[in-house]
Formats: structure tokens, C-alpha cells, sequence
């Protein structure tokens, strides 16, 4: 902090920290970067091979400041390291391969392969079980990533392993064959690890930060940003958009990047919008009239300079085109990223139910350029004692809620699989593994920078 400097230390990984195309990106980095600001410092983002590293780092001196990493708090008899308030609720799951028999409590897991990371708060809680349980064997390893862990529980490399349950929804959808067994323990907090010593100045900030983004609401925004739509696909969307991805997105791939980069906009978010709307089929017709990879009407696709609706190519430039134009005609007020969200429910709805919905919001005192707040009225409009009032009356508005949570949910994973430091991550050839963070698995051939 004296050098005008924040250094925090955390985990490369979904739910923590990672880079897009866009820079640095995760939860935990947000809610750094926001930390950073209020002490008017600069953050500087460093990463651990592991839970041990991240700790030695910590405690040694001239180290990090604090960790970030979805860390929950343990190691009491620690003295070198201190825990902050929490910030957000997680549970242990103890996590199975769909198809094996389902262990339901403590004792099933004697007999079972697992593997779990080394120095975590879940190689502590089977340490404990091993004390009733002698028998039980369980591994430690410090080189691999929770995703590898549910990798091999998906394949069957290991027969379960503990995570959080924040880390299981953000990978949940890589790895359709994983289940939760049971709940393992009662749910605890998440929290910042501060090095042990008598200056409380830093963990006092901390506190006071993290105790006033519970309260004016950045934790539950940043919680909608990445775990709000986690819960939407379900198994069978998952395994089913897994094989998509490999399957059909390769064959329009380059047609959305060539939209994005005319449109400067991510052809990520405009292929999530393809997929929500026709799973990536050029021929697909809906009783509405609506046609098409992007799913245009015959309105649409006229205004849009489309000539026919079925060739895909045409349909994913017009359907690019018209969010572009949709987001540009938002009003100012609304700021990224919830500014493409308005645009993703308008793509759905229409700019006017979506004006009514913004005004309602406004009248419950809610923030009418907030997603978060928005997303609340949407339902509304299919309700007569509401939309009686409105300007443009009835819309299925709970149907644009589902719609813009899918399209963000396609979109995360797009963004997750096509990092930069991914090498060789091409989706159709990598199987869906993820060797930016796959410390298992032998480096892929970096040559391929198709993705």
C-alpha cells in the first residue's frame, strides 16, 4: 500500500481470476479491483501454482498483501496467516460420477478413490473423518485446479472429490457426467487472508469494505454477474451444448468473428445469442414465423439487409447487426456490463416492453439501469394487475429473464474456453478439456489458434 500498490494473490481458475480477450476477469478480481479503488491504489494480480504456494507467498516477507481465491477459513493453528469477515456462503460437496452407485453419508466414501487439493479446507475435513473412519484413503495433490478434479470424477480417473459449491456451478456445465453425492458439512463463508502479525490497519480496511458491499449490494451484483445464471442449463443442457460446441460451432465460427469485428462487439456473446436462439441450426422455423440460425423475422431480416433468412452467413450478420443497433439505441444512462444485457432483452422482447419494465422498476424505487433491478419487473408484464398500467400491455417477460440468463450462461462458457492461454484450445479438438488450468493432461500442441 505505501508504494501506491495493492498486491493480491489468488488462483487461476473460473471462479477467481482469469484472463479473456477483454484483460483480467473473475470473481474475486472484481471484488479486488473494487477494494483497490476505494484505497485509491493500483491492484497488481499475482498467482499461486497452489493453495501451499499461495499460503508460503503470503506469510513470507515483502509478500502479497492479501489472497483473494475463494479461500475458506481453516488452518487455526496457523499463526502466520488471519481470515477477513466472509463475503460469500459456500457448502462442501462431496461430488460422483453419474452411473456409479451414489454415496449418501460420511461413511461410503471409505474404499473410494479421491483426490482433493492439497492445503485446502477440504484435505482438513477428511482429515478429521480419517480420525473416525481409519480406513479411509484420500489424496492430496498440488497440481492440479478444482476443474481438473471434476475432469476426473467426469471421465472416472477418481471415484469423487470435495468442492465448494460455488466452484461446482461455475464448472458444472464442462462436465456433464458429475453429480453431487450429499452436502459434506454445514455451509461457511468464503474470505480474504491477510498474513498474520499485530497491524490490524489493512484487515480493518478489508472488513469494512467487505461489510459494505454485503450491504450496498456489490456482493450480490457481482454474485449475479457470476453465479446468477449458473443454475439455468440443468444436466441435459450441459452435456447437449457440450457437444454442440464441438459439433456445429466450428462450421459458423468464422462468420461470427468476422460480425464481431465488423460490429466490434464479442463474437462470443453474439454466438451465445445463436445458440439460445436455434441451437446453432441454419434451418430453424418457429410457429411464429421467426427463421434461421439467428432466428429473424421476415421484418427484421428486411431492415437488416438480409435476403434469406435460411443461409447462415446472412442470418448472423443481420442478427449481429440488429443487436448492435438495439444496444446503441439504449439510453446512456446504462453502463456495460448491464448495457448488453438491456440489449440481450430487448433482442428478445422488444425495446418498448423492456422501456415499461425499466419504468416500473423506477416506481419500486429500484435502480431502472441495473439489470439486477430490471430483470425483477420483466415477469410483471405478463401479469394483468401490472401490465394493465403499462404503456404497451402484455409480454411474456419472464420468458426474456430465461433468455438473457441462457445467452449469459453460453457466453461465460465461450469466454472460459476460448482464453488466450489456452494454447491449442481449438473446441472441436480439445474435447472440451481445458489445458489453460488442465494440470493433468500433457500440453496441447500450441500451434492452433483457431479459437
Amino acid at each position: 500500500q505505501k508504494e501506491g500498490v495493492l498486491r493480491v494473490i489468488t488462483r487461476n481458475s473460473p471462479a477467481t481470476y482469469f484472463q479473456d480477450r477483454n484483460g483480467e476477469t473473475g470473481f474475486e478480481y472484481e471484488l479486488a479491483k473494487r477494494f483497490a479503488e476505494r484505497l485509491g491504489v493500483e491492484l497488481k494480480i499475482e498467482t499461486a501454482d497452489n493453495l501451499d504456494d499461495l499460503y508460503a507467498q503470503l506469510s513470507r516477507e515483502g509478500g502479497p498483501a492479501l489472497a483473494a481465491a475463494g479461500l475458506t477459513p481453516g488452518r487455526e493453528d496457523d499463526a502466520s496467516v488471519r481470515y477477513s469477515h466472509t463475503y460469500l456462503d459456500v457448502t462442501p460437496q462431496i461430488i460422483y460420477r453419474n452411473g456409479q452407485q451414489r454415496p449418501t453419508r460420511p461413511e461410503d466414501l471409505v474404499g473410494k478413490r479421491i483426490m482433493v487439493l492439497k492445503g485446502s479446507s477440504h484435505a482438513e475435513q477428511l482429515a478429521e473423518l480419517k480420525k473416525q473412519y481409519p480406513e479411509l484413503k484420500y489424496e492430496e495433490s498440488d497440481a492440479v485446479e478444482v476443474v481438473d478434479l471434476l475432469r476426473m470424477v467426469d471421465v472416472g480417473d477418481i471415484d469423487l472429490t470435495l468442492v465448494d459449491s460455488n466452484e461446482l456451478a461455475m464448472n458444472q456445465v464442462y462436465f456433464p457426467n458429475v453429480r453431487v453425492a450429499f452436502d459434506f458439512g454445514e455451509a461457511r463463508g468464503l474470505a480474504w487472508a491477510l498474513p498474520g502479525g499485530d497491524d490490524d490497519s489493512l484487515m480493518n480496511e478489508v472488513n469494512a469494505f467487505l461489510d459494505q458491499a454485503k450491504k450496498e449490494g456489490l456482493l450480490q451484483r457481482l454474485k449475479d454477474r457470476y453465479y446468477g445464471h449458473v443454475d439455468v442449463l440443468g444436466y441435459v443442457g450441459a452435456y447437449t451444448f457440450a457437444q454442440h460446441l464441438q459439433q456445429r460451432l466450428p462450421r459458423y465460427e468464422s462468420h461470427f468473428k468476422q460480425s464481431g469485428k465488423q460490429k466490434d462487439t464479442d463474437w462470443r456473446l453474439l454466438a451465445a445469442i445463436g445458440y439460445q436462439e436455434s441451437l446453432w441450426q441454419p434451418g430453424a422455423t418457429s410457429k411464429t414465423g421467426v427463421r434461421g440460425l439467428m432466428m429473424l423475422t421476415n421484418r427484421t431480416a428486411q431492415a437488416m439487409g438480409v435476403s434469406n433468412r435460411l443461409d447462415p452467413k446472412q442470418s448472423i450478420q443481420g442478427g449481429s447487426k440488429y443487436f448492435v443497433q438495439i444496444r446503441s439505441e439504449l439510453p446512456e444512462s446504462i453502463k456495460e456490463p448491464d448495457r448488453s444485457w438491456f440489449a440481450l432483452a430487448a433482442y428478445n422482447i422488444g425495446g418498448a416492453h423492456l422501456e415499461d419494465a425499466r419504468k416500473m422498476a423506477e416506481k419500486e424505487g429500484l435502480n431502472p439501469n441495473k439489470w439486477l433491478d430490471v430483470k425483477k419487473m420483466l415477469p410483471r408484464l405478463a401479469q394483468k394487475q401490472w401490465y394493465a398500467k403499462t404503456r404497451y400491455g402484455y409480454a411474456r417477460g419472464g420468458e426474456t429473464v430465461h433468455f438473457v440468463q441462457n445467452v449469459r450462461r453460453y457466453y461465460d462458457i465461450l469466454t472460459w474456453v476460448t482464453q488466450p492461454q489456452m494454447e491449442g484450445s481449438q473446441i472441436a479438438e480439445s474435447g472440451l478439456h481445458l489445458p489453460g488450468v488442465n494440470k493433468t493432461r500433457p500440453e496441447e500442441d500450441s500451434g492452433d489458434e483457431k479459437l
